[in-house]
């Protein structure tokens, strides 16, 4: 069994308070976390300022050098993880074991985080727009037009509530230490495997341990605790999170992702041709991430489009987690998969609603206290179906028919959305959409990230505020 100190500030703290960490599937206890109260945070918090000093003494050339390298030992070393020391497949082993992924959906996410911290200087030219990473250091710096321009950092350290379903948000966070401030973390329940690792790799690649807090647990009081004490923090929740820090300017929310596919009339009828890059939007990752796409609008052949992604999707099954062909991961969370299941066949019994992968055997498979949900089509005659605009945590698609001079009245929020058109005319309206946070034109499944864009909820203008600086 691994054990796994707090962190404050560098230094692993042992507390009274221990909470366990078990298998998914057995219930075996495979880790220990030690779980610190409020207060502690809130102490800790006081000295988030030497954090940024310590790495503001370090240049953000050498800081990127350093996260390239850290990059590399997170892929591919052995490292110091609480009181054991990790290779790469102890790593996907025991994330597997401790969130119902597959192993082979741990690995994918592995690539994901080393990339952009092997790639970390090109994905921070894309955050800043191409701005001198010195200027956002020193305060203040010309810019080539001859004009001074000057950028306030907003906090020390940023706080982060991390989830435990998917681990590649934590590419949202990875990006803050090059830019001279700290992180105060709440690892997820049941995945503190990944911060923990990333923490032993920047260590081990040579940048100042007393840069990070890690407080595991799963003690609601410690992310409260953390959002209360940093000036900037992020959190991942659900809708009620969402809501809950609506228009609050300190916590960048990241909820649900409510993404889309919307076929243009000139388009829809060639919509074979994109089928499969329909299924792969739709169940790429397990269908866990906030970019798969959960809506397929069309002005028609819905019924068509549905029926073939129900024959792709419906008959995949549940299969062991180190299998290499499994793609779906388990809810550990016992009687969660089921009051899913319940809600949605509350939206089935719509008689504008169509379930098109019944006939390829139930979707809620109970194993004990896991289960899991099989991929589900649904058909919806309008936009107005309750199950048109739904998102879940497994892979699950509306095809949802809509005349195209409605939809973007219609699809409300969308984190990704991706248009096939060559109709100038609604390219110009789908740039002017409100409601579309990250567009593609054309055909580019929707959990194809360009890391060299400006990602979801941009870090730097979080961050940092720009402001009017004169030299003399």
């Amino acid at each position: 069994m691994i054990t796994l100190p707090a962190i404050r500030w560098g230094e692993p703290y042992d507390s009274l308070e221990v909470d366990t960490i078990n298998h998914f599937a057995t219930g075996e206890p495979v880790a220990k976390v030690h779980a610190v109260g409020a207060g502690i945070i809130k102490r800790d918090a006081k000295h988030a300022r030497t954090a940024r000093r310590l790495l503001q003494a370090m240049s953000p050339a050498e800081l990127i050098a350093k996260c390239k390298r850290a990059g590399e030992l997170f892929e591919s070393g052995t490292l110091p993880v609480g009181d054991s020391q990790q290779t790469p497949e102890d790593f996907v082993a025991i994330q597997s074991a401790t969130t119902g992924m597959p192993i082979a959906m741990c690995r994918a996410n592995v690539t994901k985080n080393a990339f952009v911290l092997k790639n970390i200087d090109q994905i921070l030219d894309a955050l800043t727009r191409g701005l001198d990473l010195n200027i956002l250091a020193r305060g203040y710096g010309e810019e080539g037009r001859g004009v001074t321009v000057s950028y306030q950092s907003q906090c020390d350290a940023l706080g982060a509530v991390l989830p435990s379903n998917s681990p590649g948000v934590h590419t949202l966070w990875l990006p803050v230490i090059p830019l001279q401030i700290g992180l105060v973390l709440k690892p997820g329940s049941q995945e503190p495997w990944t911060p923990y690792r990333v923490f032993a790799a920047m260590v081990a690649a040579g940048i100042p341990k007393e840069t990070f807090c890690l407080y595991p647990g799963a003690g609601a009081d410690i992310g409260g605790a953390i959002l209360s004490s940093c000036r900037r923090s992020m959190i991942f929740g659900g809708p009620q999170t969402v809501a809950q820090y609506s228009g609050n300017p300190t916590v960048q929310v990241h909820g649900p992702g409510f993404s889309k596919i919307l076929f243009g009339d000139d388009c829809v009828d060639n919509w074979r041709d994109h089928l499969d890059l329909l299924v792969d939007s739709v169940y790429r990752n397990g269908g866990r991430s906030c970019i798969n796409c959960s809506s397929i609008y069309a002005s028609r052949h819905t019924k068509e489009i549905a029926t073939a992604l129900a024959e792709r999707l419906g008959p995949i099954d549940v299969l062991p987690p180190d299998d290499p062909n499994a793609g779906l991961a388990a809810f550990t969370i016992e009687g969660a998969a089921a009051a899913i299941w319940k809600s949605i066949e509350r939206d089935i019994d719509d008689p504008q609603t169509t379930h098109l992968t019944e006939k390829y055997g139930p979707r809620l498979v109970e194993q004990g206290k896991i289960a899991y949900l099989r991929p589900m089509v649904l058909h919806c005659a309008t936009p107005e179906a309750p199950a048109a605009n739904k998102e879940y945590m497994f892979p699950a698609v509306s095809v949802v028919e809509c005349p195209q001079a409605k939809m973007l009245s219609s699809i409300g929020t969308t984190l990704v959305g991706t248009a096939i058109t060559n109709d100038e005319n609604w390219k110009r309206e789908l740039l002017a959409s409100l409601d579309v946070d990250r567009l593609n034109l054309g055909p580019i499944p929707t959990p194809k990230l360009d890391w060299l864009q400006p990602h979801e909820g941009n870090l730097i203008e979080f961050l940092y505020r720009s402001r009017a600086v004169q030299v003399a």
